[in-house]
Formats: structure tokens, sequence, C-alpha cells
């Protein structure tokens, strides 16, 4: 199961300059159909905003070492059941805030996968010692 999180990580982080991009392309084209003169620095300065309220990098890394804790926890053989809680509350905090930065269907898909799998978790997870 941590491996699919892997993937859902990593197809995001790959995503990332796509979705930039597609905002950029959006914005130009509602303001080309608005035919207005616009400052082009300001333009750039806006954009750089908006990358700024959709930046999700830090989600993103914090995902991969809450999911690396997983793997070694998992692996232990000492009791784990409230580390595993834990984990399963920072997974579940980290899937919030990137769905709630999402700004493309596949960052919002990831999210709610993350979200679904890791309520999934959290129920098994409450029966552990």
């Amino acid at each position: 199961m941590v491996v699919n999180y892997k993937v859902l990580v990593a197809t995001v982080r790959e995503c990332r300059p796509e979705v930039l991009s597609a905002i950029r392309a959006k914005l130009t084209t509602r303001i080309e159909e608005m035919k207005v003169d616009i400052d082009s620095n300001r333009f750039e300065q806006e954009l750089v905003m908006i990358a700024q309220k959709l930046d999700v990098d830090e989600e993103l890394d914090r995902l991969d070492s809450h999911l690396t804790e997983l793997e070694d926890v998992l692996a232990s053989n000492k009791p784990v059941g409230r580390r595993l809680d834990f984990l399963m509350q920072e997974l579940n905090r980290e899937a919030n805030t990137l769905s709630s930065k999402s700004a493309d269907i596949v960052t919002t898909q990831a999210a709610v996968d993350m979200k679904v799998n890791i309520e999934q978790m959290r129920e098994q997870v409450q029966n552990i010692e």
C-alpha cells in the first residue's frame, strides 16, 4: 500500500510544471478574450503569486517522509499502534492540504485516493496495539 502512495506522490510531482503552464495559458486566453492591455510585469507578478498559493512541494516532501517512516514502522518488531495512528493523522493532514491547494484533476484525484486509503488504514490501525 505504501508503494501506491509513493506512486501518487510521484504522479503529482510530475504534473506540477504542466499545471502551472496550463494556468498561464488559461489566464492569457482570458485576457486576450477581454481585449485589454495589461502590464506584462504585473501579469508575471500575479502568476508568481498564484504559483505560490498552489505550491505543494512541502506537502509532497512531507508525504514522502511520512511514507518512509510508515515503511520503517511496518517493518519493526516493536509495538506500533500509536505510532501508526499518529502517521495516519499526519498523512491525512498532508492529503487535505494537497487537496485544498489543488488546481488540476490529477492532484485532486490523487488527494482523494490518498484520503480514502488513509481512512481505511486508520480503521485497521485502531485494532493494533
